[in-house]
């Protein structure tokens, strides 16, 4: 977990046991133990000494070069995301851990009357992937997101939310990776340490990807869902920052105009009942963990 002090290390063991020795040309001969590249082999292909190498991965040293680092995601073929993320890893100044739970998250009023008006899906999403607010044709779409729900925890272990998606793997995936380029550097947040931690501990799927420590912005793309009551819907998935929050993203679920996907959606808000108020919500942990 990326909750113990060597971070950087972290990231570069797990990166280096995914690249092959065949992807960066290097030739095997006999058995390997090891299932990426040995540590002397990214030195050899960063241009630096093994020794120092070594000092990196055991957070022995923490502060390398901007030329040091650059050599290294070259070695460990990183695309700009990772690398952008190794960066911050390797510059982040040590944090007191606060004493105190995270700092609530507020939805702007402007915000939550959009959600109202808005004729398509649509929540608020906090820095931990908390629904913060939700309109109703997004709680049609899955009753899951629903303000005080966390997407990651109802992704890995609510078996009903792992059946919406088609394919739940790819979504871990996604998910995942963007949930660490979202927290970046900011490890020592006891929120952040909780939700990973459970989810650790109860997913065996979700320990195994965190391991990875991929890295990947959620941007707009397309997302299919098996609905238990219109079935196969396919709808565009966009995430836009809320300007003032910190990182409180909009998303947004729409479906291409006059397909079948928007009879569907078009469907199912007929079917439902307008929230009210979607409101907004800040994490409280007692209550969840007392079961209510």
């Amino acid at each position: 977990m990326d909750d113990q002090p060597n971070a950087l290390g972290n990231f570069l063991r797990a990166r280096r046991d995914l690249i092959t020795p065949e992807r960066v040309g290097i030739a095997v001969s006999g058995t390997r133990r090891v299932p990426g590249l040995r540590r002397e082999e990214v030195a050899m292909l960063a241009g630096v000494s093994a020794e120092y190498y070594l000092r990196l991965e055991q957070g022995r040293d923490r502060r390398p070069s901007t030329q040091i680092l650059e050599s290294i995601a070259n070695a460990l073929l990183l695309d700009e995301e990772a690398r952008d993320y190794l960066a911050a890893l390797a510059t982040d100044r040590p944090r007191r851990r606060r004493s105190h739970s995270a700092v609530k998250e507020t939805v702007p009023s402007g915000i939550s009357k959009l959600l109202r008006t808005l004729g398509q899906p649509a929540f608020v999403e906090g820095r931990y992937m908390d629904v913060l607010a939700a309109n109703s044709l997004a709680l049609a779409l899955s009753p899951r997101l629903t303000a005080g729900a966390n997407r990651l925890r109802d992704l890995f272990l609510d078996p009903a939310e792992q059946a919406l998606f088609s394919d739940w793997e790819g979504a871990t995936r996604q998910f995942i990776a963007g949930f660490r380029q979202s927290v970046g550097a900011g490890i020592n947040d006891p929120r952040f340490i909780e939700l990973v931690g459970e989810l650790s501990l109860a997913s065996p799927r979700f320990r195994a990807l965190w391991a990875r420590q991929d890295v990947k912005k959620l941007q707009g793309g397309r997302m299919r869902f098996d609905h238990p009551q219109v079935g196969s819907l396919d709808l565009n998935h966009e995430k836009l920052a809320i300007p003032g929050t910190g990182n409180m993203m909009l998303v947004i679920l729409h479906p291409d105009p006059q397909s079948q996907d928007a009879e569907k959606l078009s469907l199912l808000a007929s079917a439902s009942l307008e929230s009210p108020h979607p409101g907004s919500w800040a994490p409280d942990h007692a209550k969840r963990e007392n079961g209510s």
